[in-house]
């Protein structure tokens, strides 16, 4: 019976997904803004129809949803484009994390917080969400610099938020008088290292099968089954499953021949796999957390915004970027999501103080980012120009 209660949530989060998502179409906002909202109504905070527990069991959706969503995105890592803009994506997407960082620790020393919790906390601002980004260029077929450029810096903006908040944690340990080992320093470069390079060897090995079955179903199996193995391995050496898709997408696309048929057959079965993982996304948002964020919270919302545009348009101001990516970048880098979830656990054990505190603010601020973000992204694209008029209400 319990079966049958999982596969009757699973149904309604497809059609409640879907029929929201067509209702914020109404009123030109992104569909991934309604299938936020669809959770975020349906779920265990607002009204109860789908059980926590129900919640905890999508979970495994939502891990095969960012696999094939970081898959996509390092799809897009070609080394004829990076040859063409050379390091422009990777000095934009360091210095957008790390002015995010410091600008909001700044605020948070300026009104009097622990110095330990100031830089854990803002540490966390680094993190940008790839999954709303790659939804809304994917739903408006958005092409242009200033995209090209988002879907790079989205992707390396996640190894730049693990070394900064490894950084972070390290200082903060020393402040609170513990000592400074290399092992917590080398933590994210491990991290980052053993995924890239795990993620490289299955990218090498992705290419062999699809030069033996040319079939659409059959390269699908291979993709499905190359995704979740890459996850999987990820989660059980301890790298991150967003690098390692990420680095296994990048690999194949600059060795196999095949890139845009396999993209293509993505694209034609993920759709119903990325709603199924916005809509428990925001089921586990917890809107009972919004009260208790206070000034801290709201100097986190909106100085890591500053931060990021900032950031953005320096990195972008020095490399020469076109003017449209210097204008435009830092705004459609607003959302926030997972990634930043995750580091709130892991701050917890940092500075257990102020745990709760730090997982309010994150919790309330990855509510505010995942409905806001979309939005803005996708205005941030039309005023690029790089969304087609025809699209713009699609």
């Amino acid at each position: 019976m319990q079966d049958l209660n999982l596969l009757f949530y699973v149904a309604l989060v497809l059609i409640a997904g879907l029929l929201c998502g067509r209702l914020v179409k109404q009123v030109k906002l992104p569909n991934v803004t309604g299938y936020i909202i669809a959770g975020l109504l349906l779920g265990p905070y607002v009204f109860r129809v789908i059980p926590p527990d129900i919640v905890g069991k999508l979970d495994l959706v939502s891990d095969v949803a960012l696999g094939f969503i970081a898959f996509s995105i390092g799809s897009e890592f070609k080394i004829s484009y990076f040859k063409r803009v050379g390091a422009t994506p990777i000095v934009i997407a360091v210095l957008e994390a790390l002015f995010a960082v410091i600008v909001v620790c700044a605020g948070l020393l300026a009104i009097g917080c622990d110095p330990s919790f100031a830089i854990v906390l803002s540490s966390i601002a680094a993190a940008t969400a790839p999954a709303s980004t790659i939804m809304v260029i994917k739903q408006y077929r958005a092409k242009g610099p200033v995209t090209d450029m988002l879907l790079s810096v989205v992707a390396i903006d996640d190894a730049a938020a693990l070394m900064l908040f490894g950084i972070a944690v390290a200082v903060a340990k020393t402040i609170a008088g513990g000592a400074l080992s290399a092992a917590t320093l080398l933590q994210p470069v491990y991290e980052i290292g053993i995924s890239l390079a795990v993620g490289a060897a299955l990218g090498a090995v992705f290419c062999l099968p699809l030069r033996f079955f040319k079939k659409d179903s059959n390269r699908l199996i291979i993709i499905a089954g190359f995704v979740l193995l890459t996850v999987s391995v990820a989660n059980l050496i301890g790298a991150s499953a967003l690098l390692t898709c990420m680095a296994m997408g990048g690999f194949f696309v600059n060795l196999s021949k095949d890139q845009i048929s396999i993209m293509k057959i993505c694209d034609r079965v993920t759709p119903p796999i990325f709603l199924i993982f916005f809509v428990v996304s925001g089921a586990e948002l917890n809107l009972s957390v919004l009260p208790s964020i206070g000034i801290v919270g709201v100097l986190y919302v909106v100085l890591r915004v500053v931060g990021k545009f900032l950031g953005a348009y320096t990195g972008a101001k020095i490399m020469k970027a076109p003017k449209s990516v210097q204008k435009y970048i830092g705004p459609a880098l607003v959302p926030q999501e997972g990634v930043a979830i995750g580091l709130s656990l892991v701050a917890q054990t940092v500075v257990p103080q102020y745990g709760e505190m730090i997982r309010a603010i994150i919790l309330c601020s990855t509510l505010i980012y995942e409905i806001t973000g979309p939005v803005i992204t996708k205005a941030t694209l039309i005023r690029a120009g790089e969304i087609p008029k025809q699209q713009k209400n699609a």
